[in-house]
């Protein structure tokens, strides 16, 4: 193999295994039940302390600007590092959260997972598409589509997995939920 081959290689980001597609695909999946339970705290166990959790929402920009690459400014929604995730967990175990007074009911659903090969021999990145449905009181109901990119980190651990990187797009260019007291 030539040495412009083998530094592709290195490069090029490699479709995992069917078996390590298969346990990250679980991983997301018991992550996702965790935050429908209302379980916060086993979550955030699940997100590293080094993580970086943004979310965003679709710049709308004209087919000329585009073409030129000519972007509006990102809206950042989320910036928040590990800290800020507790300080959020703490905040709604106290009760005292009045956003979601009466709880929200969520069903945080990921589909069309592609997991790939990162440069960190024990992190691989996970692509999904998702959907957030979230219904409070009658008829307070509010659905957030996107795209998500974790990082997940392989870690000795009961869940073996820990994220260390999550970015949120939201399909939406304009929210319209009262508030965004929910996780993602």
């Amino acid at each position: 193999m030539s040495e412009v081959a083998e530094l592709a290689a290195q490069v090029t980001p490699v479709r995992a295994s069917f078996e390590l597609h298969h346990e990250i695909e679980q991983f997301l999946y018991e992550e996702a039940a965790l935050l429908d339970e209302w379980r916060f705290r086993a979550w955030l166990d699940l997100m590293s302390k080094d993580i970086r959790y943004t979310m965003r929402t679709t710049v709308n920009a004209q087919t000329r600007d585009r073409r030129r690459g000519v972007q509006p400014p990102t809206t950042w929604i989320f910036n928040d590092t590990h800290f800020q995730l507790e300080r959020r967990v703490a905040r709604l175990e106290t009760g005292m959260a009045w956003a979601e007074e009466p709880p929200s009911r969520t069903r945080h659903l990921v589909t069309n997972l592609r997991v790939q090969t990162t440069e960190a021999p024990d992190e691989f990145e996970a692509r999904v598409n998702y959907l957030l449905y979230r219904s409070q009181k009658e008829r307070d109901e509010t659905f957030y589509v996107g795209r998500r990119i974790d990082r997940v980190r392989r870690v000795e651990a009961p869940q073996g997995w820990q994220v260390c990187r999550r970015e949120i797009t939201l399909d939406q260019a304009v929210l319209t939920s009262h508030n965004l007291s929910v996780l993602f």
